[in-house]
């Protein structure tokens, strides 16, 4: 019997996703961005001690493989053929930091991820450094000196695991976040694999002067970091490398954005003053501001959105960043044991319908925008002997709610000019509960294109667009029509504003939590290393009765 015809689609384009959560790999019909194929697997966060949170590098290697791979073989059993792959884009969790020996291509410890600690000593050794008249740091780079950004968590290496400091001095050491070690090893490894980065990677090291586009002689000095051991930056979207191995082998690589800023270019947001939210495991509001640099007067980070080509001009953004959005439901899920799923956040919200005056900040590693503040922690109030666990379910829905409206606020008021809606992305968004509460607490409607893999669209739209490959046109006329889904405000504006302060105030009450010790050193202390969960389930328990936690209603 023949074999059955391959269907012919034209050109395709690969996108690797690697997230804080997982990696997933997706294939996109480059002439009218239909996703095609995709397959994902879960990454493991490990937790070594209070405020730490590593990765394995070679895990995060080996599932874009897997996932490479799967995806293939499903394409296969759809008769397409994946010769029609032309390119392949990056898109990564920013931050996390490797280091990895050049000669053997083993990372030289875990990968510290953007949501680490560890560093919170350093940094309140560097800040006493920075002239308070003259901030460099931030003028060159955006940033606040602040635990999330690379530098302080290379520095923590430098300092802290020989065998980090040994590779330095013998010149075998290459330091990346995840973009540039997925880009060195896919390309070749230790055989000619290419050591590069992009510019919205490098914008979020706070090594990189966002001004001249160039890492900084100043700034890695004050860091104390060895120029020699990071990555080039080269644009976005440019040819980096061809895939040395696997199924796509031959295929170039020509796409690399940090994933804000690939979702800001597959929610098409190309124009000063369109913005989009992303609900990942942290919550990203990114602005598009042209151009020109804006500095925040209300707590938002200046970053590089996107550099479309060597030759192509660079675009900036304001961000507001909030640490953690998605996995608030995951720490449901695997600390406290409330639902088996992360989709079963949903049923249990709806179930109540309100989180009956309950409360919950989940500053789970201090707060980020608009507040900067590393001494707070999570906390759960508003807590009676009728709150349940789907009242608390609903309450974690609502968190991400109120942490988007504060970044909304802030942005509104440095931009001058309010979002007359908002554009959304990310897994979480297939929440309707979500979705209408944000609306209700944004009291604008939410706007969710129908295809929510917009993160890694933006990466195969960059790489499709590469000069070299030039399979997808990024010109507005070209670009195609997007179906949306609306969610209008159902409540009224004065109880959304009364919602929204009374969440203020548990804010400031999770502020000032941490004044003791810092995680960064090696004894911790009871107090202060105590897992947030204890605190919780130990005041649940006495409020409200273990029965809660175990699951009956």
């Amino acid at each position: 019997m023949a074999a059955a015809k391959k269907a012919v689609l034209g050109p395709l384009v690969g996108a690797v996703d690697q997230g804080t959560s997982s990696t997933r790999f997706l294939v996109f019909n480059s002439k009218t961005a239909e996703l095609l194929s995709h397959h994902q697997v879960e990454i493991k966060q490990e937790f070594p001690r209070e405020g730490w949170v590593e990765q394995d590098p070679k895990e995060i290697l080996q599932s874009v493989y897997e996932c490479i791979e799967k995806t293939c073989e499903k394409l296969g059993q759809l008769n397409i053929d994946i010769s029609n792959i032309k390119a392949i884009g990056v898109s990564n969790q920013r931050e996390t930091t490797v280091v990895w020996d050049k000669l053997t291509g083993e990372p030289l410890y875990n990968a510290v991820v953007w949501l680490d600690l560890r560093t919170q000593s350093t940094v309140e050794n560097l800040s006493k450094r920075i002239p308070g008249n003259n901030n460099f740091v931030k003028s060159k780079t955006g940033l606040p000196l602040s635990t999330y950004f690379s530098a302080v968590k290379l520095r923590w290496l430098l300092d802290n695991v020989r065998k980090v400091q040994k590779a330095v001095e013998e010149n075998r050491a290459l330091f990346g976040t995840i973009d540039s070690w997925l880009i060195w090893s896919l390309t070749g490894g230790i055989n000619g694999g290419v050591h590069c980065t992009d510019v919205t990677n490098a914008s979020r090291t706070m090594l990189f002067n966002i001004h001249s586009l160039e890492w900084d002689k100043e700034l890695c000095e004050f860091f104390g970091i060895p120029m020699e051991i990071l990555p080039s930056v080269r644009s976005s979207s440019e040819i980096y490398g061809l895939m040395k191995a696997g199924a796509l082998e031959g295929v170039p690589i020509s796409g690399c954005l940090g994933d804000q800023s690939a979702a800001l270019v597959g929610q098409m947001c190309f124009q000063d003053g369109q913005a989009k939210n992303t609900y990942g495991t942290g919550c990203f509001l990114l602005c598009n501001t042209g151009h020109k640099c804006v500095f925040s007067e209300h707590g938002l980070l200046t970053t590089v959105a996107y550099k479309l080509g060597r030759d192509k001009p660079v675009y900036y953004a304001l961000e507001g960043s909030v640490a953690i959005a998605g996995a608030v439901i995951r720490w449901l899920r695997d600390n406290l044991g409330i639902i088996k799923s992360s989709e079963e956040i949903e049923k249990l919200a709806k179930e109540v319908g309100t989180s009956y005056g309950c409360y919950f900040v989940p500053a789970f590693s201090g707060l980020y925008a608009p507040y900067w503040e590393p001494s707070a922690r999570g906390i759960i109030c508003g807590l009676t002997q009728f709150t349940n666990k789907c009242h608390i379910a609903f309450a974690a829905l609502e968190a991400v709610c109120f942490q988007t409206r504060e970044i909304l606020d802030a942005m509104n008021r440095d931009c001058g000019i309010p979002l007359s809606h908002l554009q959304v992305d990310g897994g979480m968004t297939s929440n309707k509960i979500l979705m209408q509460l944000q609306a209700d607490i944004l009291y604008i409607p939410v706007v969710k294109p129908s295809m929510p893999e917009t993160t890694a669209l933006g990466a195969a739209m960059a790489a499709g667009a590469a000069e070299g490959v030039g399979v997808w046109s990024l010109e507005p006329e070209d670009l195609s029509a997007v179906t949306m889904e609306r969610f209008e405000p159902q409540i009224n504006a004065e109880e959304s504003e009364i919602r929204y302060s009374t969440w203020k105030k548990a804010v400031m009450k999770s502020i000032g939590w941490v004044t003791t010790q810092s995680p960064e050193s090696g004894d911790p202390s009871i107090f202060c290393s105590l897992p947030l969960g204890f605190f919780i389930v130990s005041s649940m328990v006495m409020l409200i009765g273990a029965r809660y936690i175990s699951g009956i209603p």
